[in-house]
């Protein structure tokens, strides 16, 4: 801090912008008065209500069966793409292919995905917002998994086929282990994404099956409410869990 010189009173000034109103909203979860900004004593009834509140755990159930699904899979279809970009089809257009969903906008991937489900004629539902988590989170693991492959040896594995193992049991045995902190990583982060991810969803689901950040999205239109605040605090909570368990796991990779 005190090699920054000046530059602490904007970097001090972002981090209360950005952290303050995080911090009053995990506060104002504990407060017994129904009025959000009138505190009115400590209180953890609010945590309770959420789980008697049939709409919310709809929401979770859905946005739990989209998280899992597209961790799943995109973790097996990122994995194979990073392998086949990285072993056997160099190409830089063809990784800047593979790496776009994970940067073009999310409003244009969600706007390009809900005109192709209508052009192919897929109904909106949980399976339509599968398929998009799917789309963008393969983009990320497929990220974390190159980056890993860049620092392994592939020696290795022409010595394990040498050696007369079939392709399958290299695989297996010598990729895999070597590209496992990296795979994790890239799950973790997939499904982080995929249960605080609204934009997407909000173009490609349902209305009979809205995931949790659509119904809280529906819920603040009439005012934000302890519940609400309650809500936020248990998602950012598991968020960050989820992220710093990434992180660790990324360094744990590097340090390998």
């Amino acid at each position: 801090m005190r090699s920054l010189g000046w530059l602490k009173v904007p970097l001090i000034a972002t981090l209360i912008f950005l952290y303050v109103p995080i911090l009053v909203l995990v506060v104002m979860s504990f407060n017994a008065s129904r009025l959000p900004f009138v505190w009115g004593g400590f209180s953890l009834k609010w945590y309770g209500a959420l789980f008697q509140n049939a709409e919310i755990l709809e929401g979770l159930t859905n946005t739990l069966i989209v998280a899992l699904g597209a961790t799943l899979f995109a973790t097996i279809l990122g994995t194979l793409i990073a392998i086949g970009i990285a072993r056997y089809f160099r190409s830089s257009l063809l990784e800047a292919f593979s790496l776009a969903p994970a940067i073009l906008p999310d409003i244009v991937l969600g706007i390009g995905l809900l005109v192709f489900y209508v052009l192919v004629g897929i109904g909106l539902g949980l399976h339509s917002v599968l398929l998009a988590h799917v789309v963008f989170g393969m983009a990320f693991v497929a990220a974390v998994v190159t980056a890993r492959l860049s620092q392994t040896d592939p020696s290795l594995e022409e010595a394990s086929r040498d050696l007369g193992a079939s392709s399958v049991a290299t695989f297996l045995r010598i990729t895999v282990p070597s590209l496992a902190p990296a795979i994790i990583a890239g799950a973790l982060l997939v499904f982080t994404l995929s249960l605080d991810e609204f934009v997407i969803a909000f173009f490609t689901d349902g209305p009979s099956t809205p995931t949790l950040p659509i119904v809280i999205y529906s819920m603040v239109r009439f005012g934000v409410t302890p519940d609400i605040n309650a809500l936020a605090t248990l998602l950012m909570v598991v968020s960050f869990t989820v992220v710093i368990a990434a992180q660790r796991i990324t360094r744990l990779t590097d340090a390998v």
